[in-house]
Formats: C-alpha cells, sequence, structure tokens
C-alpha cells in the first residue's frame, strides 16, 4: 500500500510574537501577537490567496513561513519536511524551494545593480551553473516575464512599476521554486498594469505548477487569481474556503463585512453594506475569547468569553473551515 504524498507545503500553529521593550532595564513588558496561531495545506501548483484589513498580519505570515521573520512557534512542513527546524546550513540550501515577491517593486530593487545582476544574483549565491549558463538563465527568464535581453543592462530607475515587478518576478522565479509568497505584488501598481502582472502569475502557476500564497486586500484581485481563499483577522484565520464557495456562501460575520464593502457594478442593484463599528483591536492586548466580538453585529455573551474552534460546515465533503460561535453550537 503506497503512502499518502504529503501537501507541497502545510503550516501548523504557527505564531509570531514581537517583545516590546520598556523601562531602564529594557525589559519586555509585552508581546505584538502579529500571527497567532494559522493553519493551513496549500497543494502544488494552487493558489491560496490571504485577505483581512491592514495589520492584521497577513505579511508577517508570509515572511514567518520563509522564517524572514523567525516564527515564535508551530511548524512550516514543505513536502512533509519541517521547514523551521533546519540549520541555518540546511535552510540556505531549502530556501531555493521557497522565494518571495515584494509589494514594493522599486524598494525590493538595488538601485546600483543592473538588471542583469539582480536576477542574477540567487543563481551565484547558490552556485548554478558556470557563468555564462547563468547570463543566458538571466535571458530566458526576462523572456519568461515579457522583457527582451536589451534590458540586461540598465538599472530599476529606468523602468516603469509594472516593469520592476516584472523584474522582481523574474529573480524569484531564478531557482525553480515550488513555493512562492506575493505580498500584494500589484498594491504598488496602476489599475491598467495590474492586470497584466496578475496575468503572468496565473501563467506560472499553469504552466510551471508553482503553489502560491497571495496576500492582498483587495478582493477582486484575490477572487481573480485564488483557488481557495483565507479570511484573516487580527492574526487568526477566521474562514478558509474555495473563491466559489467564499463569495457564494460567505459564513463569517467578519467575511461578510468583507464582502458587502465590494462595489456592485449594477446603479439599479442597491447592496446591503455591513458598518463595522469601533477600532481593530491592539495585537499587543487582543480581546478575550473571539477576537472580532467587539465589532460583531451578532456577537453573543460566549464570544466574549471562549475563543471559538475552527469547525467546517462544507457540504458533500468540500472543506469550508470557519471559526465562529455561531456554528459551534452543539
Amino acid at each position: 500500500m503506497s503512502e499518502t504524498k504529503p501537501p507541497l507545503l502545510e503550516v501548523r500553529g504557527l505564531t509570531k510574537y514581537f517583545p516590546v521593550r520598556g523601562g531602564l532595564l529594557h525589559r519586555v513588558t509585552a508581546q505584538v501577537r502579529a500571527v497567532d496561531g494559522v493553519d493551513f495545506i496549500i497543494e502544488q501548483g494552487l493558489t491560496l490567496g490571504l485577505v483581512g484589513e491592514s495589520g492584521c498580519g497577513k505579511s508577517t505570515l508570509g515572511r514567518a513561513i520563509l522564517r524572514l521573520h523567525e516564527p515564535t512557534s508551530g511548524q512550516v512542513l514543505l513536502e512533509g519536511e519541517d521547514f523551521t527546524a533546519l540549520s541555518r546550513d540546511a535552510l540556505v540550501a531549502e530556501r531555493r524551494s521557497m522565494q518571495i515577491i515584494f509589494q514594493d517593486p522599486f524598494a525590493s530593487l538595488s538601485p546600483r545593480r543592473t538588471v542583469a545582476q539582480i536576477i542574477r544574483e540567487p543563481l551565484d549565491v547558490h552556485k548554478i551553473g558556470a557563468s555564462d549558463d547563468r547570463d543566458q538563465r538571466v535571458i530566458e527568464l526576462l523572456d519568461t516575464v515579457g522583457m527582451g535581453p536589451e534590458v540586461r543592462d540598465r538599472y530599476p530607475h529606468e523602468f516603469s512599476g509594472g516593469q520592476r515587478q516584472r523584474i522582481g518576478i523574474a529573480r524569484a522565479l531564478a531557482l525553480d521554486p515550488k513555493f512562492i509568497v506575493a505580498d500584494e505584488p500589484v498594491s504598488a501598481l496602476d489599475v491598467s498594469v495590474q492586470s497584466q502582472v496578475l496575468n503572468l502569475i496565473a501563467k506560472l502557476k499553469r504552466e510551471r505548477g508553482i503553489a502560491f500564497l497571495f496576500i492582498s486586500h483587495d478582493l477582486a484581485v484575490i477572487q481573480h487569481v485564488s483557488d481557495e481563499i483565507g479570511v484573516m483577522y487580527l492574526g487568526r484565520i477566521v474562514e478558509l474556503a474555495s473563491v466559489e464557495d467564499l463569495y457564494r456562501n460567505p459564513k463569517h460575520p467578519y467575511t461578510k463585512a468583507l464582502m458587502s464593502a465590494i462595489p456592485v457594478p449594477d446603479p439599479e442593484r442597491k447592496s446591503q453594506r455591513t458598518i463595522l463599528y469601533g477600532d481593530v483591536p491592539s495585537p499587543m492586548n487582543p480581546p478575550s475569547g473571539c477576537s472580532f466580538h467587539t465589532r460583531c453585529p451578532v456577537a453573543r455573551p460566549e464570544c466574549a468569553q471562549q475563543e471559538p474552534r475552527t469547525v467546517n460546515v462544507g457540504g458533500d465533503g468540500s472543506r469550508h473551515e470557519v471559526a465562529c460561535h455561531l456554528y459551534t453550537d452543539g
């Protein structure tokens, strides 16, 4: 009997706390709970979209998965191997399988390096191929992202935002990764350019089988690129489902509020907007029980007392997970 193949990426109970220091002795006085116990899986060639308000921990989660921020606790399993347990030397080698596309394509590219040097750097660091092979690889990568070899000796400031992001994508592809964190890769781009970059990412997923964690605050963008969507609030995923299920039948009150904010392209149709009152609580002092209960329009007494467990409410064996007391009764 053959063993079941593990998922490409599995995140188990991942947390990332940042210490807050104060006083004359500079002691730790509090913890910012940026990521507070996150679980999900991503299969090969699929995209998990991660959406939520600014400050909910989306980018920190992406960086903690890659160990750009060392996780406080939890596990990240890449094809069954514990990525969080690797030594520094082993981590360098394994990083070839996991890459990142940053939000700001100008800030993430060195202004003192040419395009060729930027894209070639991962190949140099990992000593892949001879010098001529690396130069040829740069040309191939530029072609993959829709740019010609004539741009090799130019510098990042000579390009538009969309072109710079293509260069960033080419750099991320240099080592043939299996998994890429795309951290709001189109939020800094003009709307006219966003669709080009999104179509490029969709093409890479389709042709190369790369899995993505796609982070965004834009629900329309998330819907376009994702297979599944996770909704994040104050460091936790409160709902996770396929794109179709989430947009057709959102369960969590926070998800419903986000969905109600999507503009309706029909002037004759009136949308039912759910207004969330109050501010997002501080991750340094999150509420007891359900972290959303202080703003939830349907909160009940138990919401302030007990943290809801995550349950699967999908029918016919489908996965639609939600963490809300409305669905955990009994």
